[in-house]
This record gives structure tokens, C-alpha cells and sequence, in this order.
């Protein structure tokens, strides 16, 4: 019996297994296809690849709900007819860093985490942009975050070491790209700056000379920070620095051509927030990439025979989960729209309230609290603001915060004097905990997680973009597109 069981079982495994394999080679032929339709003469003049770091299914759901309560609507990103789910490990972990999965998407091969452009046995494999480069496309790198960071270097660089920003800096310049935009150079001096101008790059630092570039007016680095550009929950002062999606469609202005182009336009700072755990700055970051996406979608209705457009994540970053034991099988996304700043902004804003008056007391920190997050700590008419009062327990670990940041705060500013607790400030992350649970939201980790992404698409060949695939497939579909048919 035993050894009949066995045998039926390798049976219906074999069986089982040679499903697996004809589903397998259906779909690659069927892809085959489709790439070779597109590299003999439909491929797109124009190709739009939108990333969102950090961004897989829980990200695009949490801002999709979220403005569909705000009465938005649906997302655009989420909305493209094409949509295909993409695994996202790297060489040597299921759990993949933003520099493996960019030269997986960027170079179609897989790498160990930290490195950029080069395989695992350290050989330089060039990028589907510069496949675009090659073949004549104007190329267009864009981010939210600084230029030299990993998701944009797997697009140009090839070094062993994503912190090598100075390498990855030069490697920039080096590549001929035609325009850089986002974030700057997170570099130490300005030499990398100046060698970028020495290569022909014009160096643009004011949003109103952005905004006025056109066709034609040579290859474009901007510099409008050395750092990051601004979450857009804290865009302010719009003065200051320009948006995704102003950068999007300034990109389009400047590439727009004969020539076509490739661009690669990355919602960096999704990543960051969460990293943070902070539910309502990560939302609006993905709003915001949507907002760009819009911009490329408004282009392939004026050029839709020879446009596509591709939006998907690199990995998913802290575990975000839709749903919390608190509010049983309710969400409250709309009660994330009271919060009017990142917690690192918020994280400022108290230090130098600290700095101004060190014998601050929990009951005068109250009111940031309340502007920077809507918590209520007095019971409020207003209706809307009812269920962001804060219950006795929830004060207690703010009060408790705030007296830990008191002292750290005295510690790192007063000579001679100590403090033994964690050395991080506390009252912030409390704030956005707290707000999270209230609207139904919670996190499982502040790092990366295995899940997959989801990939959409709209335009030429956006079919090949459907099914389940390898992050490494992303970039052998770019590059067929400057590829000649043997």
C-alpha cells in the first residue's frame, strides 16, 4: 500500500509537475511573441517606467482607499489594464535590498544586496537605459529622493557598494544620460558637482529655472538640495522644490523628440515613510507618484500608438497590513488626513521647542501634538474629531515619551550631563502608532519585507508586463526594445 501511494503520488506529481512546465513554456512563448512583435518595429518610441520604493499592493490600497474617501476617486497607477505580479528576491536573500532589485529591474540579472550593476561575480552588465542610450533614445532619470541613491545608480552605476556615492556620483556623469532631476548628489563636496559640469551638465538649483528649461537647453542636473527632496505631505512652500509630477512633465518637455525616449521615475521617499512606520506620509508619497503618473498617461493619449507606460515597486517595505484588532473589521483611512506632517518634521519642530524653552512642560507640547497628528486630549463638539481622543492609556504613553525626548534632549545639549535610556526621540513615533491604530492601519516591520509587487501597465506592448514573473524579466522587455532582430 505504502509503495502504491508512493507511486500515485509520483504520479499525479509528474502530472502536476508537467502542468507546471507546459503553463511555464505557454507563457515564455507567449512572451516571445510579444517581445518579438515589439522589437520587429511596434516597439514604443516612448517608455514611461514609474517605481515606487517600498511600494507593493498594501501601499497602493492604503492610498487608494484613502482617496476614495476623500472623494479622489480611484488611482490611475492601479487602474491600467495590464497588470502582472512580480517576485522580487535578490541572489542571495528572499528579502531583497533596493539595489539588487534595481539592477534586477534596470539590468535583468539577479545580484547579492548592496550592489549595483554588476553580477554576482562582480562583471558590469549594462542597463536597459543605456540599451535606450545606444539605440538613440533620449534617457531621463527622475526621483524623489537623491539621484546617487540606490533605485536610480541601479540605472547607470556599476559599483560593489551602494554607499560608494562618490563612485556612484562619477558614474553618473559618466553616462551621457541626458536628464537627471530629483534629490542631489547626498556628496560631501561639491567635486562631483563640478565634474558633472565638466561632462556637460547644466547644474539647475531653482525650481523657476526648472520650470523654464525646454527642448533643446543640453543635459539637466538638478540640484534643488543635497539631500532628498521633501515628502509631499510637507510640501509647503511649492516654491522651494517642484513635484513628481512637475518633474515628470518638465522631463517630457525636455526629451520630447524624433528621437523618443526611455525615463525611469521613482517614488523614493514611499520607502523612507515606511521605513518610519508613518501610514500617512507613505500615502501621500503614493498620491503623489500617482499624480506623476497621471502627467505620462495624459502623454500616451496624445501619442498612443508609440507610448507605454509601467508602474511597479521595488520591494515592500514595513509590513504594512489593512486591518487592526482595535477597530475589529473597520478602516478609518480618513482619519489619517488629520495628520499635516511627517513625524520627522514633527520631530524638529519639538526639538527646537525644547531648545527654546527646556523646562517644557507635556501639557505645552499638546498643541504640536494636536496640529501635527489631530490627536485630541479634551474631549471636542466637532464630530469628526471625536474618535481622535486620546483614551487614558494612550495619554500616558505619549506623557511618557515626551519625558524620555525631555531628557535626551537635555543630554545632548547640556555640558556634563547623561542620560542612559534609548537615544533616539520617542513622543513622534507615538504619535503616528497611535493615529495608525485609530484608522484601522498597522506595520509589522521597519525593514523590507519578501512580499511581491504589482506591476500595471498601459500602451505598446504592455501585455508582455502580464502574469507572474522575476523582477529580472522588467528589464529584459525594456532592453528588447533597443535590441535588433537576428
Amino acid at each position: 500500500m505504502r509503495t502504491n501511494s508512493v507511486g500515485n503520488t509520483l504520479k499525479h506529481g509528474g502530472v502536476e509537475m508537467n502542468r507546471i512546465v507546459r503553463a511555464g513554456l505557454a507563457m515564455a512563448l507567449a512572451l516571445g511573441f510579444v517581445l518579438v512583435a515589439c522589437a520587429a518595429g511596434k516597439a514604443p518610441k516612448y517608455v514611461f517606467l514609474f517605481i515606487g520604493d517600498g511600494m507593493s499592493v498594501p501601499q497602493r490600497m492604503l492610498a487608494e482607499e484613502f482617496s476614495r474617501k476623500a472623494g479622489e476617486g480611484p488611482l490611475a497607477l492601479n487602474a491600467l489594464p495590464v497588470q502582472g505580479m512580480t517576485r522580487t528576491c535578490s541572489a542571495d536573500s528572499l528579502v531583497t535590498d533596493s539595489a539588487a532589485a534595481a539592477t534586477a529591474m534596470a539590468c535583468g540579472v539577479k545580484t547579492r544586496n548592496g550592489v549595483l550593476g554588476l553580477d554576482v561575480d562582480g562583471k558590469s552588465v549594462p542597463s536597459c537605459a543605456v540599451a535606450a542610450k545606444a539605440a538613440g533614445r533620449k534617457v531621463g532619470i527622475l526621483t524623489t529622493v537623491t539621484l546617487t541613491h540606490a533605485t536610480p545608480a541601479g540605472f547607470y552605476a556599476h559599483r560593489a557598494h551602494r554607499g560608494d556615492t562618490e563612485g556612484i556620483a562619477k558614474d553618473l556623469a559618466d553616462s551621457g544620460f541626458d536628464f537627471f532631476a530629483g534629490g542631489g548628489l547626498a556628496v560631501r563636496t561639491d567635486a562631483p558637482y563640478v565634474y558633472a559640469a565638466e561632462k556637460g551638465y547644466h547644474i539647475i538649483s531653482n525650481r523657476t529655472v526648472f520650470l523654464a528649461l525646454k527642448s533643446g537647453c543640453g543635459k539637466i542636473l538638478t540640484r534643488f538640495t543635497n539631500g532628498p527632496l521633501s515628502y509631499a505631505l510637507d510640501r509647503k512652500t511649492p516654491d522651494a522644490e517642484p513635484s513628481l509630477a512637475e518633474l515628470t512633465q518638465k522631463a517630457i518637455d525636455v526629451l520630447s523628440g524624433d528621437a523618443g525616449f526611455f525615463m525611469m521615475i521613482e517614488g523614493g521617499r514611499i520607502d523612507w515613510a515606511g521605513h518610519a512606520n508613518d501610514a500617512a506620509t507613505n500615502l501621500r508619497d503614493v498620491l503623489a507618484l500617482d499624480e506623476a503618473v497621471k502627467v505620462a498617461l495624459a502623454f500616451l493619449d496624445r501619442h498612443p500608438h508609440d507610448t507605454l507606460v509601467v508602474v511597479t515597486g521595488d520591494h515592500e517595505t514595513g509590513g504594512l497590513s489593512m486591518g487592526f484588532a482595535d477597530t475589529g473589521y473597520a478602516l478609518y483611512m480618513e482619519r489619517l488626513a488629520h495628520q499635516t506632517m511627517s513625524v520627522g518634521v514633527f520631530d524638529g519642530l519639538f526639538r527646537k521647542m525644547l531648545k527654546e524653552k527646556p523646562l517644557a512642560t507635556f501639557q505645552e507640547v499638546q498643541p504640536l501634538v494636536t496640529r501635527a497628528f489631530g490627536l485630541q486630549f479634551a474631549p471636542t463638539p466637532e464630530k469628526e474629531l471625536a474618535p481622535l481622543l486620546l483614551t487614558a492609556k494612550e495619554a500616558e504613553e505619549l506623557q511618557q515619551a515626551f519625558a524620555h525626548d525631555k531628557r535626551l534632549f537635555a543630554a545632548q545639549t547640556r555640558e556634563n550631563a547623561s542620560y542612559d535610556g534609548p537615544k533616539t526621540y520617542l513622543l513622534g513615533g507615538a504619535c503616528r502608532r497611535i493615529l495608525a491604530r485609530k484608522a484601522g492601519v498597522g506595520w509589522t516591520t521597519g525593514a523590507h519585507t519578501a512580499l511581491p509587487v504589482l506591476t500595471t501597465a498601459k500602451g505598446v506592448c504592455a501585455e508582455a508586463f502580464a502574469g507572474f514573473y522575476e523582477n529580472t524579466q522588467i528589464a529584459h522587455i525594456l532592453r528588447s526594445f533597443y535590441t535588433p532582430v537576428r
